[in-house]
């Protein structure tokens, strides 16, 4: 992790559910878990079923702290809490940040929920590694290393957040679960995204499956590229794909979407970016 590096790397690219399986190959099937090196640090967002992969190589590695900043708490983006190795190591510090629970909500209480017997043997008590921190959306973060985290409201049942990572001028953008359509929060996210370096955008649906999916709290790959011409975004990210969306239907997506925006890439697990 050199303190110049800005690395994204992605370990679970879906939503919704985890989808392993032969249509699912190519472009991964685990749930969402996105990891950024950054100026030395380690920054994590969401951890989803893609976690574990992820726990595993750091388990292999020397550093032992790391910010996890979750965009929200619905099941697919913390189904891999229980299996993330560093959360059950007290050696480890793991800055957990959340901004979208609002007293008497909590971090600690949701995942409480998701270990809670009878549904999981182990209890939330047993994450030694994981630390509590709350924020409110909107605010900037500064966690050192001269990296700025500023954060915004998403359009999502229940309530998420956006983050936008900064670092000696270049900036990643993330934007899921979102659902574009609210003209307020879409006009922020214009100026929260500007002229960042990459934007990963939930792309859950296409516009024509939209129609049918009205107020389920998700985005297309068309309002992706729609944000990222008016926000002049380098590189558009299609992220949290259905857990239907098969790797053929990604692929024309894919390449429905050059044809509009050669920058565009598709995340899949396993997918490197460096700024």
């Amino acid at each position: 992790m050199a303190a110049a590096d800005f690395l994204i790397r992605f370990w679970g690219v879906r939503g919704s559910i985890p989808v392993p399986g032969i249509d699912t190959l190519r472009y991964g099937g685990n749930t969402t878990c996105v990891e950024f090196l950054i100026g030395g640090r380690r920054l994590i967002v969401d951890c989803g079923s893609g976690a574990r992969n992820l726990g595993r190589r750091m388990q292999a590695e020397a550093s032992r702290s790391a910010d996890l900043f979750f965009t929200h708490t619905h099941f697919d983006h913390i189904c891999g809490v229980p299996f993330f190795e560093p959360a059950f190591d007290p050696e480890w510090t793991i800055t957990c940040h959340a901004g979208h629970l609002q007293p008497p909500e909590s971090l600690p209480d949701a995942l409480g929920l998701l270990m809670a017997t009878p549904l999981f043997p182990v209890p939330c008590s047993s994450l030694k590694g994981f630390h509590y921190t709350t924020f409110t959306p909107g605010s900037v973060l500064d966690i050192g290393n001269g990296i700025q985290v500023a954060t915004t409201p998403l359009n999502h049942p229940g309530g998420a957040v956006g983050y936008r990572f900064t670092h000696r001028g270049r900036s990643a953008v993330v934007i899921t679960d979102h659902e574009h359509g609210d003209a307020a929060i879409d006009a922020s996210l214009v100026r929260f995204a500007e002229a960042a370096d990459i934007m990963i955008y939930d792309t859950m649906f296409t516009a024509e499956e939209y129609e049918r999916h009205v107020g389920w709290g998700h985005s297309t790959w068309q309002s992706c590229l729609d944000l990222a011409a008016a926000a002049k975004v380098g590189r558009p990210v299609f992220f949290h794909h259905a857990p239907a969306r098969s790797d053929a239907e990604l692929d024309r997506i894919a390449e429905t979407a050059r044809a509009i925006a050669p920058q565009t890439v598709i995340a899949a697990e396993g997918l490197e970016l460096r700024l």
